[in-house]
């Protein structure tokens, strides 16, 4: 450019915003700081709020026999479920059998524990179970026909369809790491159970059991002859 030229400097026309579009900012800016400053809370029936309910775990001789307990909440149904297992080995086999014990309560998600009967459903069942083991791999599921224990609160006529529980046992954990089928409403359902006691040993299989008569019992006399005599 010339001496004496006039030196402009050019500038670009600023983009106009339209009422629209700052509306959508000042709302896209709200929701943003609305996010941020709500409190994140983690949905009632995760696993991790699974274990958190559990008391802690119980170290016992055999890998697989016990008590397992799980206590799990599912908030599409408003319902808070505590499974207990009694898990035995058959003769040292990879076979299982025990006994599935259920109770069962409609509250919200913050009712951890059953309260006050307040005319939902409120029961303790039972059933028989049979399974196996695959390596870490479990399967238990109920057979014939469940039992109604209990009815605290609530319709006694409802159904109930058998659980069947599969999946690994996590040794260092002392988890049973499942999922639950009962060809119903539950679809691979996490459950988790941890083992909260040991079964007691049977008398018959302990080789140290030593039986002794009766104090009243007689001592026994040697006799040459006659009809007692040996």
């Amino acid at each position: 450019m010339g001496a004496g030229a006039d030196e402009r400097v050019m500038t670009m026309p600023r983009p106009r915003c339209t009422r629209l579009q700052s509306a959508l900012g000042l709302g896209a800016l709200a929701a943003f700081v609305l996010m941020a400053a709500a409190p994140r809370r983690a949905p009632a029936g995760t696993v991790a709020e699974q274990r958190a309910r559990l008391p802690p775990p119980v170290q016992c001789e055999q890998s697989i026999e016990g008590i397992w307990k799980s206590h799990d909440y599912r908030a599409d149904r408003r319902e808070w479920t505590i499974f207990t297992l009694e898990v035995h080995r058959v003769d040292g086999t990879d076979a299982l059998r025990g006994t599935i014990h259920n109770q069962t309560w409609y509250a919200d998600a913050d009712q951890s524990e059953p309260g006050p009967c307040i005319g939902e459903l409120h029961r303790k069942i039972s059933m028989d179970a049979v399974g196996f083991v695959r390596g870490e791999q479990i399967e238990f599921g109920g057979v014939g026909q469940w039992r109604l224990d209990e009815v605290i609160c609530g319709d006694s006529e409802l159904g109930y369809n058998l659980d069947v529980f599969t999946g690994p046992i996590d040794a260092e954990l002392l988890e049973f790491q499942a999922v639950n089928n009962d060809g119903g409403v539950a679809v691979d359902e996490p459950t988790v159970f941890r083992r909260i006691g040991c079964l007691p040993a049977l008398e018959a299989d302990d080789p140290r059991v030593v039986v002794t008569p009766p104090a009243f019992y007689p001592p026994e006399e040697s006799q040459a002859g006659g009809c007692g005599g040996r």
